[in-house]
C-alpha cells in the first residue's frame, strides 16, 4: 500500500461535522497528510434562490452564495478551532453544484488517497428520495473512504445488532 498524502474530509455542517472533523484531522495527522475540508453548497439551492429573484424579491443566486460561503467558513473556523487543529494547516474548497459531482471531481482533481466522511448530511429527506450522498460516493470513489460514526450512531447501530 502506497503511503497516504491527501486526506478529504466532507463536510456539510450537520450535528455531525464536528466529530467528523476530529477524527479526519486525527487521522490526517497520525498518518502525516495534508488535510482537506470540502463543501458544496448545492445548486438546487441556488436554483431556488435564483426562482424567487425572478419573482421580485430582492434575493440573487450570487448574493445567496456569497452569504452562504461566509456563514460556512465561519462555522468551519469554530469547528477546526474546537478540535485544536492549527488552521494553517486544513486546505479549504467550497464547490457549487451537485454535492456527489462535485466531490468526485475533487477526489481526482486533488489526487484524494482517503476521503473521510459522515454517516448523513443535515438532512434524512435526501436519502429517503434519492439516496444519500456518502452511499453514492461510496459505491463511486476511487479513493480508500472512510464512514465516520459518532457514539450516538455507534451506539443505536450496537442496538439493532444486538436484536438480530
Amino acid at each position: 500500500m502506497e503511503k497516504v498524502k491527501k486526506v478529504m474530509v466532507a463536510i456539510a455542517f450537520s450535528e455531525y461535522a464536528q466529530g467528523t472533523f476530529n477524527f479526519a484531522a486525527q487521522f490526517a495527522r497520525g498518518v502525516d497528510a495534508e488535510l482537506i475540508v470540502a463543501n458544496v453548497i448545492n445548486s438546487r439551492d441556488v436554483a431556488s434562490v435564483e426562482t424567487i429573484s425572478a419573482m421580485g424579491y430582492d434575493v440573487d443566486g450570487s448574493h445567496y452564495t456569497q452569504k452562504v460561503k461566509e456563514e460556512r467558513r465561519q462555522l468551519l473556523d469554530d469547528i477546526i478551532a474546537a478540535a485544536g487543529y492549527p488552521r494553517e494547516n486544513v486546505r479549504t474548497i467550497f464547490r457549487i453544484g451537485n454535492p456527489i459531482d462535485e466531490l468526485l471531481k475533487l477526489i481526482l482533481s486533488e489526487n484524494i488517497d482517503v476521503i473521510v466522511m459522515g454517516p448523513k448530511g443535515r438532512t434524512d429527506l435526501e436519502h429517503i428520495l434519492v439516496g444519500s450522498v456518502a452511499e453514492k460516493i461510496f459505491r463511486r470513489s476511487p479513493a480508500t473512504i472512510i464512514s465516520y460514526r459518532g457514539e450516538k450512531v455507534a451506539e443505536r447501530l450496537k442496538k439493532r445488532i444486538k436484536h438480530i
